[in-house]
C-alpha cells in the first residue's frame, strides 16, 4: 500500500505546534510516511515573533521520510493556505491526509486514514474521511455520514475535484434545493448559518464550504467511531478557535475497522449527533458554558 502524504499548516502556536508533530510521531507509519509542513506568513509584528520559532521548529523535524517546508512570505490566511496547499499536493499524489497545528492523533490514525484511503479509493459515494469522533456511546469502528468534519481529514483528488470555493454559489443552491435544514442536522446546528457568514466574509472557512460541496453532490464521509483526533487548540490562542468544551472528548488509543457492510450514510449515527448537537447547542447549554468560562477566567 502506498500511503499518502501528510500535510500539515501551521502560523504562531510552536507548543501546539510541538505536541501535534511528537503525537504524529507516535504514529507506526509515521517513517514511512512524506510529510509536508505549510508555514503562513506572519499577518503583523506582533505574531512574527511566534512564525519565526515555529519556523525553528518545523527545520529541526526527522522522522519521516521524507520532508517538505513551505515557508510563505505572505500571510495567505487558514483557508487560502489549505486550499492551495491541499490542492497542489493532492494533484501530485491523488490522495492526503490534512492536520492544523492544534490536533493531537492517536498512534493509529495514520493506520487508520491510509487503509480507509486504500479500502475506498474507488468508491465515488464516499469523499472524505474523518479521524475526530463526538464523545458519543455505542458506535461502530466506522460509518458513514453525510457530513465533511476538518479535524484529521484525508480525501482523493477525484473528490477534492468537487471542492467549490464559491460560497455564495453553495448557499444558493443548499436553499434552491430547500436542503438547508438536513444540512443543518434537522436544524441542530446552524453550518448554513456558517457559511452565510463567509459569503459576508465574516468569517473565512474553507471547511464549512468544503462541507457543502459534498453534501450538495450526496457525497459520504468514512467517520472513525471512537476519536483519534483530540484538538488542544480551544484555549483561545488560535485565529479561528476560542475556547469551548463541547468537543472534547477521549483520545482512542485502539485500532478501528474501516470495512463497512453497505456504503450507505447510517442515519442511526446522524440522529445521534443530531440529539448531541441539539443538547450541546441549546440555549442553557450556552449560558451554562458561558458562566463556566467566565469563572475559569476569573
Amino acid at each position: 500500500m502506498q500511503l499518502a502524504p501528510i500535510l500539515l499548516f501551521t502560523y504562531n502556536r510552536p507548543l501546539h505546534t510541538r505536541q501535534t508533530l511528537e503525537a504524529l510521531l507516535n504514529n507506526k507509519l509515521s517513517s514511512q510516511s512524506e510529510l509536508y509542513v505549510f508555514s503562513d506568513g506572519y499577518k503583523n509584528n506582533h505574531d512574527k515573533k511566534e512564525v519565526l520559532k515555529v519556523r525553528e521548529l518545523i527545520r529541526s523535524i526527522d522522522g519521516f521520510r521524507e520532508i517538505h517546508i513551505i515557508e510563505h512570505s505572505e500571510n495567505l490566511g487558514l483557508a487560502k493556505n489549505i486550499i492551495e496547499g491541499v490542492t497542489q499536493v493532492v494533484n501530485r499524489h491523488e490522495k492526503v491526509i490534512v492536520l492544523e497545528d492544534d490536533l493531537i492523533t492517536s498512534p493509529h490514525f495514520l493506520t487508520f486514514m491510509n487503509e480507509a484511503l486504500e479500502r475506498f479509493r474507488d468508491e465515488e459515494k464516499i469523499g472524505h474521511i474523518q479521524g475526530f469522533c463526538f464523545p458519543l456511546e455505542d458506535l461502530p469502528d466506522s460509518f458513514l455520514i453525510k457530513w465533511a468534519g476538518s479535524w484529521g481529514w484525508a480525501t482523493w483528488k477525484r473528490a477534492w475535484q468537487h471542492f467549490n470555493p464559491d460560497g455564495k454559489a453553495l448557499l444558493s443552491e443548499l436553499e434552491r434545493r430547500k436542503l438547508t435544514r438536513p444540512f443543518d442536522f434537522n436544524g441542530n446546528y446552524p453550518f448554513t448559518r456558517m457559511l452565510r457568514r463567509q459569503t459576508k466574509g465574516e468569517n473565512d472557512s474553507w471547511a464549512i464550504r468544503w462541507n457543502a460541496s459534498l453534501f450538495l453532490k450526496d457525497i459520504l464521509s468514512l467517520n472513525a467511531g471512537k476519536s483519534l483526533v483530540m484538538n488542544i487548540g480551544f484555549d483561545g490562542s488560535g485565529s479561528h478557535c476560542g475556547p469551548d468544551v463541547i468537543y472534547n472528548t477521549l483520545l482512542h488509543k485502539g485500532e478501528l475497522k474501516t470495512a463497512l457492510s453497505e456504503v450507505r450514510e447510517d442515519k442511526k449515527v446522524r440522529r445521534k449527533i443530531e440529539q448531541y448537537y441539539g443538547r450541546t447547542n441549546s440555549f442553557m447549554a450556552k449560558v451554562s458554558r458561558r458562566i463556566n468560562r467566565y469563572l475559569r477566567s476569573s
